[in-house]
């Protein structure tokens, strides 16, 4: 049986944060519990304005903020006091030789780098200077020593912070302790990949390639029921995708529903006009383009309505209520759909009007403008992976061998050639 350390009373707490949410409440509520705070910059003023007793980090240092506060906490005493084993007679020796008192709380928030970076034609010197040096060793230091320190990375882990200590009596368990440990080091090394990604994006393939994405969720299984699955998503947009889209009901997502919806809505955005695409086993079996999404739609279950039977249709305009009466028949039958948007009354026709509306899954892509650039497509192999430029253009010149093809033919032709690119097999086309 694995035996519990005794917990950790909090007498000391270092607050610097970015992001303000909260804070002077958080601060507070600590005061109340006896915790002296020291804090730097724009913290120390948001508290002293909040009515927040602080001690000014420079005071306790003797060693003022300088070169425009790149330099405030890397000093001994902030990090002799958080990474001091409390355990140690030799530790505690020289932290009492060299005036330091032991920090037991980190709170912290980074600088903005991803958020900064994504804005467009961000300037490469305002990047540079939004690369937090003091906070992530704060951050990593007290997440090393977590056996006896607290560190804090998120506002929205305030709360349980604070009732922690009210049920410990101003102290914190182990395994809170451990599980923001863990949270921190996440933290850190996503920022730090962030920074690696951006700097190294400058180049088309950088020597080392470091891919940043959040998790979702878990799904139900894989490709094959006895395989495990997950999803996944990029922190940056680059377009409209089923990745960053807002899930609004049916039945849970599956591995293989992904895919297919991924697909469907990819070639949807590619087509012009307005386009309706049904996919089944990753393969576009109905496309169609038209002035309206109805008659899209309508020519895409035409291309082959046995297949379509079961598939996924993705947009790439507003489906409505017309679009929606017409997709909720007894004859059809849907997994998914997804589009940029449903207009009022449409998702209602959708869920109830058929039996197997219930389950239908549902994802609103939106139309938000890209926070980024520089997607790539990746494909694993053992032990490694492929990458290479998105195929986001028809490239190939068309040349007529026999005549010269009119407007609408040759529109005919870009409509079957975009289709092509989308389909998985040796491809073709009616």
């Amino acid at each position: 049986m694995r035996i519990m350390r005794p917990l950790m009373k909090i007498r000391t707490a270092l607050v610097s944060v970015f992001d303000k949410t909260g804070v002077v409440e958080f601060s507070r509520r600590l005061s109340e519990f006896g915790i002296e705070i020291l804090s730097t910059g724009g913290t120390a003023k948001a508290l002293r304005d909040g009515g927040v007793k602080i001690t000014d980090v420079s005071e306790y240092t003797g060693s003022p903020e300088i070169m425009d506060g790149r330099v405030k906490t890397l000093h001994p005493k902030i990090h002799g006091g958080i990474l001091c084993v409390r355990d140690s007679k030799e530790h505690l020796s020289q932290a009492e030789k060299h005036g330091i008192r032991m920090i037991d709380m980190v709170v912290v928030t980074l600088y903005p780098f991803r958020e900064v970076v994504a804005r467009p034609n961000v300037a490469f010197e305002e990047a540079i200077e939004n690369i937090d040096i003091g906070g992530p060793a704060m951050i990593r230091s007290a997440a090393k020593n977590h056996k006896y320190v607290t560190v804090i990375t998120d506002p929205a882990d305030y709360d349980r912070v604070i009732e922690d200590l009210r049920r410990r009596d101003g102290a914190t368990s182990e395994m809170l302790r451990r599980e923001l440990a863990v949270q921190a080091f996440t933290h850190t090394a996503r920022y730090d990949g962030a920074i690696a990604s951006y700097l190294g994006g400058r180049e088309d393939f950088p020597d080392l390639l470091t891919l940043q994405f959040e998790k979702i969720d878990d799904l139900r299984y894989g490709e094959n029921p006895h395989q495990k699955g997950a999803s996944y998503r990029s922190s940056i947009r680059t377009a409209p995708s089923v990745a960053h889209a807002t899930f609004l009901g049916g039945k849970e997502l599956s591995y293989n529903n992904l895919l297919d919806l991924d697909s469907a809505f990819e070639l949807a955005r590619e087509l012009r006009r307005q386009a309706c695409v049904i996919v089944k086993h990753n393969n576009p079996c109905g496309a169609g383009c038209a002035e309206t999404p109805l008659e899209a739609f309508r020519k895409a279950l035409e291309g082959d309505p046995v297949s379509a039977y079961g598939g996924l249709a993705a947009f790439n305009g507003i489906v409505d209520v017309a679009v929606a009466e017409a997709i909720a028949v007894k004859e059809n039958f849907l997994e998914g759909i997804i589009v940029p948007q449903y207009a009022r009354g449409a998702i209602d026709i959708l869920r109830e009007k058929t039996k197997w509306g219930k389950n239908l899954r549902i994802l609103e892509a939106g139309n938000a403008t890209p926070t980024g650039s520089g997607w790539v497509q990746v494909r694993t192999i053992r032990d490694g992976m492929l990458v290479q430029s998105p195929d986001d253009s028809l490239t190939a010149e068309l040349k007529p061998v026999v005549g010269q093809p009119d407007d609408a033919q040759m529109r005919d032709l870009q409509f079957a050639w975009t289709v092509c690119k989308h389909v998985r097999s040796n491809a073709i086309v009616l």
